[in-house]
C-alpha cells in the first residue's frame, strides 16, 4: 500500500508542475483551474494512501521479492446476482436525461431510482438470499 501512495504523490507533483507550465503558457484560466484542482485531487489521495499505509500491515506487494501467489485468497463479498443496479442505472439516465428533456421526466425516474435503491439495501433480508 505504500507504493500507491508514493505514486498518487509523484503524479500530484507532475499535474502541478503541468499547471503551471500550461498557464504561463496559455493563459487560458478554465484549464489552468482544472490542472490544479487535479493536483488538489492528486495530493489528497496520495496523503491518504501514505497515511493509511502507516498504519496497516505491510501486504504482499510492498514486497519487491513477493509472488503473486502471495496476496491470493478472499477479497471479499460481491453480489453475484442482483438486479437492481439495472433498475437504478435507468432510473439514474431517465434523471439525467430530465435535464436536457424536461423536468416531468423526473417523475418516471424517481420511482425507478428508490425502487432501485431499497432493493439493494434489503437484498439480503428477504428470500433465498435472506442466511448470506
Amino acid at each position: 500500500m505504500k507504493i500507491q501512495g508514493k505514486m498518487f504523490i509523484w503524479l500530484s507533483v507532475f499535474v502541478l508542475a503541468m499547471a503551471i507550465v500550461y498557464g504561463v503558457w496559455s493563459k487560458e484560466p478554465a484549464g489552468t483551474t482544472a490542472l490544479f484542482l487535479a493536483f488538489g485531487l492528486c495530493i489528497m489521495i496520495g496523503y491518504y494512501l501514505a497515511f493509511t499505509a502507516r498504519r496497516v500491515d505491510a501486504s504482499a506487494q510492498d514486497d519487491k521479492e513477493a509472488d503473486v501467489a502471495d496476496e491470493a485468497g478472499e477479497v471479499g463479498f460481491f453480489s453475484p446476482h442482483s438486479w437492481q443496479p439495472l433498475s437504478l442505472a435507468v432510473g439514474g439516465a431517465l434523471a439525467f436525461m430530465s435535464i436536457a428533456i424536461g423536468w416531468w421526466l423526473m417523475y418516471f425516474s424517481a420511482p425507478l431510482i428508490l425502487i432501485g435503491l431499497w432493493g439493494w439495501v434489503f437484498e439480503y433480508y428477504r428470500g433465498e438470499n435472506q442466511t448470506q
